[in-house]
This record gives C-alpha cells, sequence and structure tokens, in this order.
C-alpha cells in the first residue's frame, strides 16, 4: 500500500488539531463574544455631538416638560470624558508596574490572601454597582425603544407617536379617522384590538420612563451633583446593589464576576478617552511592552490574576483537564484592561466616523457678492456673512434610537427622525473591531498551541492599530486622523468651523483635581447668587401673597439657602405633573365638588319637601280644628 500524500497528511493533521480544539471552541467564542459586547455597547454609549456638526435646536422658551408641543425636539446631552495626554502614556505603564509589583509582594507576604480579597472587592464593587446599575438601565431603555418606539412604520407609511396625546398619527397628517390610531403598540401590533383597559395600562407603562426623580447632593469642596433618576434607573441599582451584596456577602460565581466586569468596562469607555489618535498609540504601545514584559518575564501578572478573586477579570468555563480535581471548576480568564485599553481606541474610531460623517455634510457659504450678482434683492440675503464660510450640518443625536431603526427599516429612517443619527458610516470602527477580534483570536491560538498564559497586548495593539492606521492609509485621511482631537473648547459662538485645541493635563495630574475644584467653586458662587436673586423676588411675591406655614417651611428650608455658608445639602425632587395627571386630577375634584353640591341639594331638596309635607299636614288639622 502506497504511503499517503503531502495533501492528505495536511488534511489528516488538520483533522487531528481540530477534533483537539472542538471542546474549546465554545469557551473562546464565548470569551470573544463577551470581550466585544461592552466594547460595542460602551462605543455607542459614549458618542456625543462632534464640532464639525452644528447644535441641535433649542427647546423654545414657551417650553414645559408637561407640554404636547415641540415633544419632537431632542435634549441634547453632552457626554463628559477624561482625556488622556501623552505624558499618561509613561505613567500607566509605571503606575500599573508598581501597583502590580506591590499587590504580588503583599500576596506572598501574606501566604492567605483572604483578607486582601475582601478589602479589595469591596473598594472595587463601590464603583461595579454604580456602573451596573448604569448598563442596567441603559438595556431596559434599548428594550423600551423596541417595545414602545416614538416612531414605527406600517403600511409603507411612518406613524409617530404622541404619548401624551395618547394616538399614534401619519406622519404628514394632524387629522382623525384613519390618520389616528390609538394603540400604544408599534407595526402589526398597533392594528390588534386591545380592550380599553389593557390600553389604558399599555398608555401608563409607556409614561413611566420620562418621570424622573432629581437628587441633588452638596458636600462643600467635595462634591456637588444634580441627577434625574427614573424607574429603569431605580431598579437598575437595586439589582446592582442586590448582585454587589451577594458578590461579597455569600458567594462569587462566574456569571457575577463578568456581570461587575462588563459594568466597569461599559463605564469607563464612557469616562476615558485618548483624547488623539497619536496619543492612544503612544499609550498602547507603551503598555504593549508592559505586558509582554510582566507575563513573560516575571510571575507578578499570572500570581495577581490567579490569586486574587475580584471583579477585575471576565472569567470563562472550559473543559477540565485530563487529571485535575472536580472540586474546583477550571475557568479562563481574560483582565479588564484587555478589554478598556483598546476599547478606548475603539470608542474613538467610532467618534471620529461620526466627526466624519457630519465634517462631509458641511457646505460651502457663497459670499454675499455673489449672491447679488445672481439677482436676489438685499432682503433675501439679510443675515448672510460677508465672507465665505462653512455652514455645519445640524447635529442628531447619535445614541438610543436602536427600537426606532428596527421598526423603521431603512426606508423608514431615510424619511427623517431623531433615529437617523445613529445611521452613519463607520469604516474606522469596523476596522478596529476586526483588528482586535483578529489579535484576540491569535492570541487563543498561540494560548492554545503553547499550554501558556499569553500577553493579549501582544497581538491585540498590533491588530488595532495596524487596522486603524492602514485605514486611513488606504481612504487617504491619514493627515485629517493624525489632526483630529477631542481637547477642543467650545465652538466659535457665530458657527464657524475653527475650533482651538486645547492642551490637555495628565490623567494623573494633580491639576486636574484643581481645576475641578476651582470649577465646582465657581459653579457654587454663581448658584449662590441666582438663589439670592430668586430669594429677593420670592420674598416680594410673598409680600403681596398669603402662604400656607406648609409653602411658608418649604420657603424657608429650600429657597432660602445660603450656598457660601452651607456645608452639605441632600434633595430629593419629585418629577412635575403631567398635563392629563393635573386635568385628570382637576376633574376628579370638580367632580367631587360636583358631586358634593348635588349632595347638599339633594339634602337641601328633601329638607325644604319635607318640611313642606309637615306643614301640609299640618295645616288642615289646624283648619279642622278651626
Amino acid at each position: 500500500m502506497a504511503p499517503p500524500g503531502l495533501t492528505l497528511e495536511l488534511l489528516g493533521r488538520a483533522a487531528y488539531e481540530f477534533s483537539l480544539v472542538q471542546p474549546y471552541i465554545p469557551t473562546y467564542l464565548h470569551l470573544l463574544l463577551s470581550a466585544l459586547f461592552p466594547i460595542y455597547t460602551g462605543a455607542h454609549a459614549s458618542l456625543s455631538r462632534p464640532s464639525s456638526a452644528a447644535e441641535s435646536p433649542k427647546r423654545p422658551k414657551h417650553f414645559r416638560e408637561d407640554s404636547d408641543d415641540d415633544e419632537d425636539i431632542p435634549e441634547e446631552q453632552v457626554q463628559k470624558m477624561e482625556g488622556l495626554s501623552p505624558s499618561d502614556a509613561i505613567m500607566f505603564p509605571l503606575l500599573a508596574g508598581s501597583t502590580l509589583a506591590g499587590l504580588y509582594f503583599l500576596i506572598k507576604w501574606l501566604d492567605d490572601p483572604f483578607m486582601l480579597n475582601k478589602i479589595l472587592n469591596w473598594y472595587f464593587s463601590i464603583f461595579g454597582v454604580l456602573s451596573v446599575a448604569r448598563l442596567l438601565t441603559d438595556i431596559m431603555g434599548v428594550a423600551t425603544s423596541f417595545a414602545f418606539p416614538a416612531r414605527y412604520r406600517d403600511k409603507e407609511a411612518v406613524w409617530m407617536v404622541k404619548p401624551r396625546q395618547r394616538v399614534a398619527m401619519l406622519k404628514s397628517s394632524h387629522g382623525d379617522g384613519d390618520a389616528v390610531r390609538r394603540s400604544p403598540l408599534p407595526g402589526l401590533l398597533s392594528r390588534v384590538a386591545l380592550p380599553s383597559s389593557i390600553q389604558d395600562a399599555l398608555w401608563r407603562l409607556r409614561e413611566l420612563p420620562p418621570q424622573k426623580v432629581t437628587m441633588r447632593a452638596y458636600v462643600r469642596y467635595i462634591i456637588e451633583t444634580n441627577v434625574a433618576v427614573g424607574p429603569q434607573g431605580l431598579i437598575g441599582l437595586l439589582i446592582a446593589t442586590l448582585a454587589g451584596g451577594y458578590f461579597n456577602l455569600i458567594a462569587k460565581p462566574w456569571w457575577l464576576t463578568n456581570l461587575l466586569g462588563f459594568g466597569s468596562s461599559y463605564s469607563a469607555l464612557q469616562y476615558m478617552s485618548p483624547t488623539t489618535f497619536w496619543t492612544g498609540t503612544l499609550i498602547l504601545s507603551s503598555l504593549f511592552f508592559y505586558d509582554i514584559y510582566f507575563v513573560f518575564f516575571t510571575p507578578m501578572m499570572v500570581t495577581v490574576a490567579t490569586k486574587l478573586d475580584i471583579p477585575i477579570k471576565l472569567l470563562f468555563p472550559r473543559p477540565t483537564a485530563p487529571g485535575a480535581g472536580p472540586m474546583k471548576p477550571a475557568l479562563s480568564m481574560l483582565g479588564l484592561g484587555d478589554v478598556v485599553l483598546p476599547g478606548i481606541m475603539i470608542g474613538l474610531a467610532l467618534r471620529f466616523d461620526l466627526y466624519l460623517f457630519y465634517l462631509r455634510k458641511q457646505t460651502k457659504q457663497a459670499p454675499v457678492k455673489d449672491l447679488k450678482e445672481n439677482g436676489l434683492t438685499a432682503s433675501s440675503i439679510k443675515g448672510v456673512k460677508s465672507t465665505e464660510g462653512l455652514v455645519k450640518a445640524q447635529w442628531r443625536t447619535a445614541t438610543g434610537g436602536w427600537g426606532e431603526r428596527f421598526w423603521l427599516g431603512s426606508a423608514g429612517i431615510s424619511s427623517g427622525g431623531n433615529e437617523e443619527g445613529g445611521a452613519f458610516p463607520k469604516p474606522y470602527f469596523h476596522a478596529s473591531l476586526f483588528g482586535y477580534v483578529l489579535g484576540m483570536l491569535c492570541t487563543l491560538g498561540v494560548m492554545h498551541v503553547f499550554g501558556h498564559a499569553q500577553p493579549a497586548l501582544l497581538y491585540l495593539v498590533p491588530g488595532v492599530l495596524g487596522s486603524l492606521w492602514g485605514t486611513a492609509l488606504i481612504k487617504g485621511d491619514m493627515k485629517t486622523m493624525w489632526e483630529y482631537t477631542e481637547a477642543l473648547e467650545d465652538d466659535d459662538p457665530k458657527g464657524g468651523s475653527d475650533a482651538k485645541a486645547k492642551k490637555m493635563d495628565s490623567f494623573f495630574s494633580l491639576s486636574r483635581v484643581e481645576e475641578k475644584g476651582r470649577r465646582r467653586e465657581k459653579n457654587m458662587v454663581q448658584d449662590a447668587d441666582a438663589k439670592e436673586g430668586k430669594k429677593s423676588a420670592e420674598e416680594g411675591d410673598r409680600s403681596t401673597k398669603d402662604k400656607s406655614s406648609e409653602e411658608s417651611n418649604f420657603e424657608n428650608s429650600f429657597l432660602a439657602r445660603e450656598r457660601k455658608r452651607e456645608l452639605f445639602f441632600f434633595s430629593v425632587t419629585l418629577p412635575p405633573r403631567s398635563k392629563r395627571s393635573r386635568n385628570v386630577s382637576s376633574n376628579l375634584k370638580s367632580g367631587i365638588e360636583t358631586r358634593t353640591a348635588r349632595a347638599l341639594e339633594e339634602e337641601l331638596t328633601i329638607v325644604s319637601e319635607g318640611g313642606l309635607g309637615a306643614s301640609a299636614a299640618a295645616t288642615p288639622s289646624t283648619s279642622f280644628r278651626g
């Protein structure tokens, strides 16, 4: 029998290797998807208006939260991020290395790191609980957009939902009849006839998420915050608190460790920004060598990762190795640094895609001289600048709107709407994701072949940076990418396209903390002056009006605050009642008054009729006696 050829030997070898790796494929897929989840969601949640887009229209001055008008005008949300500087490329590896070495020697000295685990678990759980609450709140918000979208498409027509009016209208119609639907459900579900009780309950459920409680907290020189929390936020905070308590007090299952890790990564990607691509390249390059050194040349990284059971890693069940004990489950792990550090560059790539999208939508404004030559009158060119400039496209919010995009489809999105802001080309984001996946696959392949822990940044950094800069080279955007920065001061008030770059301090610089303190103190003084003016106005009104004791106590406790002398303050403000609620209350009150008046009238009628009857009965008898 002739020996097999080279091709058959290669196929046989490949089949044998596949049989060895096949039991680990679910683990590797689980690891890859778990790493991509916080990167993808965190990058999209970090989107805010770029400098190449014009501000969205302000809400009218007459607008009120409970008004039926202008309910489709979005409120622009500014994403506040901490920018990194080139000096952080040196500080990150130094601080990370010194912290890692300190933990390693502490573990060796303690011999049993039980108490160290307890302390670090409680420390990281504080940030983890808040991060998980934010993640769960946003997940519930996305789920709500699928169940109750603001717009949906049905029968080749786009329907706009008016929650305060409890109707859905055709986009181009404001009439009645077939142009109005009473169901709160979208798409085909809106045609289903629902009982009035169920329909009313669904409308009430739809109105719940926007109702937010405002919590204000102030501690002199330390913190000043103003947070609006809705029902979804309260539910998310409750679940996150229970998860943190279970993790610290009862058990630490791998899925709960991953939940805390997801929340931390999700929040970190919205909090940190490399500011520029070359700064991010410097930071990742320095951490590239840091990871190689501490994994290959020292036992510190592996020892700390395996000995400390704290939520700074992702865990994945894997097949038990031959000869291993059955008591302890076999787990693979991935450090959060291998998710967050490449993730901040991937998030920057997505924001760069958004910047390019609005940059390419800018149009040149013709000079007034050319407009006059084209026959336009002076009144028609009133307000036009006399010099040539750029006109920015209006910003549409790019976060949220997942449910609307699902129900509208591509045809419905192109018809205009707030959800259109999330539909923009993302070549650099997709390229960086491809580089990350490629780097992670290389990490898993090398780890499986050699059976040794691998520094993931050894493969992730070249994959992400190579895909980003390679894409820029192919598309001819090298200069634009090099000059792009997120450290920009406020745009020109006249709407110009030029922006002045702002020098960034180090992420670890004390001047950053001092600047925050000065800004907080400035805001405190401004708020104090505003409160003083409001207080004097209220005192003038009180001199002409009689108020109840409850209102006077409220004024003395809240509006009469002296911020310059205040040490701490905490308050919870309920959401304003909607117009419908006030109408229901007034109708209920008027109904009660009407029923009371009717009851009183009936009583008077009965009394008067009884009196007449008694008089009538007495009169004949009296007459009879007379």
